[in-house]
C-alpha cells in the first residue's frame, strides 16, 4: 500500500465515480433543497457535537496516561497534544498515520515506541468493547427497537456486538496469561498464507500483551473501561446533536438513539479503510447511503448530515491539531513518515501495508 499508493486512490476515485454515475442515474437530487437545509441548520447543536469529540481527546489522553502509569507517570495534559495532533495526522493522511499518536508519546515521554503501541493496541481493544457494549445495549433496550427496520438482523447485530465484547475479554485474559504462546501459534496458522501477515500479526499480539500487561489490577481495568464508555458516550451524543441539528427534515430531527447507533456503526465500517481526502467522500457517501436506504430519509438533508458529521466527528480537529504542531514545531508530514518507517523497523507496521 505505502509503495503503491496510487492503486488505493485509483481504486477509491473509481467507486466514486460509479456511486456518482448511480446517482445521478437513480436519484433525483434538488440543490435548493440541499441548500435550505444546510441554512437551516441548528448550529448550538452543532457546536455541542464539536465539544463533545473535543473533551473526548481530553478522556483519550487520560486513558492513555491510565494505561502507561505502570511503566511511567505522566499527566494527561501532556499527553493532550499528541492525541490531538495525532488525530490531525489521520484526518488529512489516512489510516497509515494511525500509529502516529504511538509515536509522538513515545518521543515526548522518552519512551520506547514498543510500548506505546502496546498502549494503543489496548486503547483499541477498549474501544470496540466499549462501542460494542453501547450498541447492544441501546438496541436491546431502545423504545423504538421494534419499530426499526431490519429489526430482527439489528436484534442479532446486538448479539453479535456482545458476544464481540465478550470475546475480546477473553482473548486479552488469554494474551496476558500466555501472550508468547499465542502469538506462536498465531504465526504458525498464518504463516501458511502469507509470513508476512503472520509476523505482523504475531508482533502486534506481543504488543497488545504488553499493553494488557500495563493494566494493573481490577480497579484500573475498571476505571479504564468507564472513561472509554464515558467518552463513546460523548461521540454518540456528538452524532445525535448533528444529525437533531437538521430541523427542516422530521427524521432528523426526531431521530432515536438506535438509529444514531446504526448509523455509526455503518459510517465506523466504512472508515476501516480511509485514504487521504478521497476518504473524506467516500465517509459522506457511505452515511449517506445508509440514511437514504435504510431510514428512508431524503437525498438532501443525507447528503447534508453526512458531510456535517464528518466535519463535526472527524475533520473539527484540524484547525486546532495545525496550530498545535506549529507551537510545537513538528512538521505533520515529516513525523507521519518518521512514524511508519519506526513502525517497520520494530515490527508494527499498520495493518494495511501488511
Amino acid at each position: 500500500m505505502k509503495k503503491r499508493p496510487w492503486i488505493a486512490y485509483l481504486a477509491g476515485a473509481a467507486a466514486l465515480v460509479a456511486l456518482a454515475l448511480w446517482a445521478r442515474a437513480h436519484i433525483h437530487f434538488q440543490w435548493s433543497v440541499f441548500r435550505d437545509q444546510i441554512q437551516h441548520v441548528n448550529w448550538a447543536l452543532i457546536l455541542l457535537g464539536v465539544a463533545m469529540i473535543y473533551l473526548g481527546y481530553v478522556l483519550r489522553a487520560l486513558r492513555w496516561a491510565l494505561l502507561m502509569r505502570p511503566q511511567k507517570r505522566v499527566s494527561a495534559f501532556a499527553l493532550l497534544g499528541s492525541q490531538v495532533i495525532g488525530y490531525t495526522g489521520v484526518a488529512l493522511f489516512g489510516r497509515l498515520a494511525d500509529l502516529l499518536r504511538p509515536y509522538l508519546v513515545a518521543r515526548r515521554t522518552q519512551t520506547s515506541l514498543t510500548s506505546q503501541v502496546g498502549v494503543y493496541t489496548v486503547e483499541r481493544m477498549f474501544d470496540l468493547a466499549s462501542m460494542a457494549l453501547i450498541f447492544a445495549a441501546a438496541l436491546r433496550f431502545a423504545p423504538d427497537r421494534a419499530t426499526l427496520p431490519h429489526h430482527d438482523a439489528l436484534e442479532h447485530a446486538a448479539l453479535v456486538a456482545l458476544l464481540v465484547a465478550i470475546a475480546l475479554g477473553l482473548f486479552a485474559v488469554a494474551v496476558r496469561i500466555a501472550g508468547r504462546a499465542v502469538a506462536r501459534a498465531t504465526e504458525r496458522v498464518l504463516g501458511t498464507l502469507s509470513p508476512k501477515m503472520a509476523r505482523a500479526v504475531a508482533a502486534k499480539i506481543l504488543a497488545f500483551r504488553d499493553g494488557i500487561n500495563a493494566v494493573g489490577g481490577i480497579d484500573d481495568f475498571l476505571l479504564i473501561l468507564v472513561v472509554s464508555l464515558v467518552m463513546w458516550g460523548m461521540i454518540v451524543v456528538a452524532y445525535l446533536a448533528t444529525m437533531r441539528s437538521f430541523v427542516l427534515s422530521p427524521q432528523l430531527a426526531n431521530i432515536s438513539l438506535a438509529r444514531v447507533l446504526v448509523l455509526m456503526a455503518v459510517g465506523m465500517a466504512g472508515s476501516i479503510i480511509y485514504l487521504p481526502v478521497v476518504g473524506w467522500f467516500t465517509q459522506i457517501a457511505v452515511i449517506g447511503a445508509a440514511m437514504t436506504g435504510i431510514f428512508n430519509i431524503s437525498p438532501e438533508p443525507a447528503l447534508g448530515c453526512s458531510a456535517m458529521l464528518l466535519v463535526v466527528t472527524f475533520l473539527s480537529v484540524i484547525p486546532t491539531g495545525l496550530l498545535w504542531a506549529r507551537f510545537e514545531r513538528i512538521s505533520l508530514k515529516k513525523v507521519s513518515q518518521e512514524s511508519e518507517l519506526a513502525a517497520e523497523e520494530t515490527g508494527h507496521a499498520p495493518a494495511m501495508e501488511a
